[in-house]
């Protein structure tokens, strides 16, 4: 026999004597788990921190507090929720429409029963934006309305680098039409 097969089968013998156990010990021992994954977070998208989650941080302070000001004070006189979310990844996603419809519906983002919600989703890195509204935002604040708003007032002052501007004219843009 060559000497390569004569380690390939000690080398097998050895591992067969290692596994081998009786019965008791099977019945007796419980398999513990390498890594514990209860605790973690398995959604895909980050936890919401408030109105304004600006996860790609294109915000000042003084920004977010005004925009938080802005959305706070709407909701408290007609209980519809808005919430802006900017990003530096839409992953696993391929695109910021189903993102968006996803996170909105993950977060809760408009009272239940009413579905009164209405999400900003603006990636400065990705070059994208999108409105994602509830079905009941929806009648009123149709993809065709958000599109223009998007277009005419939010990338303008995008082109510009002037983000928060593009996000603040535009945020007012939508509270105006949504009566």
């Amino acid at each position: 026999m060559k000497i390569g097969t004569k380690i390939l089968i000690l080398f097998l013998t050895l591992n067969l004597l290692s596994c081998k156990s009786s019965a008791q010990d099977i019945e007796t021992k419980k398999p513990v788990p390498e890594f514990d994954f209860s605790g973690m977070n398995k959604s895909k998208f980050p936890k919401p921190v408030g109105y304004v989650n600006d996860f790609e941080q294109i915000f000042t302070p003084d920004q977010k507090i005004l925009l938080e000001k802005l959305i706070s004070n709407y909701e408290k006189r007609t209980t519809k929720e808005i919430a802006i979310i900017t990003v530096s990844t839409i992953e696993p996603y391929d695109n910021i429409k189903d993102y968006g419809t996803d996170i909105s519906n993950e977060w809760g983002i408009g009272k239940k029963g009413k579905d009164n919600g209405l999400a900003i989703i603006f990636s400065k890195s990705l070059r994208e934006v999108r409105v994602s509204t509830g079905n009941g935002t929806e009648k009123i604040l149709t993809d065709e309305i958000c599109k223009s708003i998007i277009d005419q007032i939010m990338v303008p002052e995008f082109k510009n680098g002037e983000y928060y501007n593009g996000i603040e004219k535009g945020l007012l843009e939508l509270i105006a039409k949504w009566k």
